[in-house]
């Protein structure tokens, strides 16, 4: 008895499956996206003959990249995230310690 009962619902099942619904619309992609959510916010501006890219993530400065006219670009990075920012030379400083934010308060 019990077989024949699963064997109905499954019937019954495949029957409503197989069936396709009338008066429905497929569901839009939703609006374009600008970047991804991976991609920083980049804000170039120019300040006197240097050039400044800043750039955000969540609304939050991280990274400020100077280019002056004469002479290398340096960057300019928030490495704790408290708003005090060291120079570097260059992004890759050759050693990387794991720095991970394991919680706020």
């Amino acid at each position: 008895m019990r077989y024949a009962i699963i064997a109905l619902l499954c019937l019954s099942s495949y029957q409503a499956l197989a069936e396709d619904p009338k008066g429905l619309e497929p569901v839009p992609d939703g609006p374009p996206s600008v970047g991804k959510d991976g991609e920083p916010e980049v804000t170039i501006t120019q300040k006197g003959e240097a050039k400044i890219e800043e750039y955000r993530s969540h609304g939050h400065l991280y990274m400020i990249k100077v280019t002056p006219r004469h002479g290398a670009p340096y960057y300019l990075i928030d490495m704790k995230g408290d708003g005090r920012f060291m120079r570097r030379g260059s992004i890759d400083p050759g050693v990387r310690p794991p720095m991970w934010v394991i919680d706020r308060f």
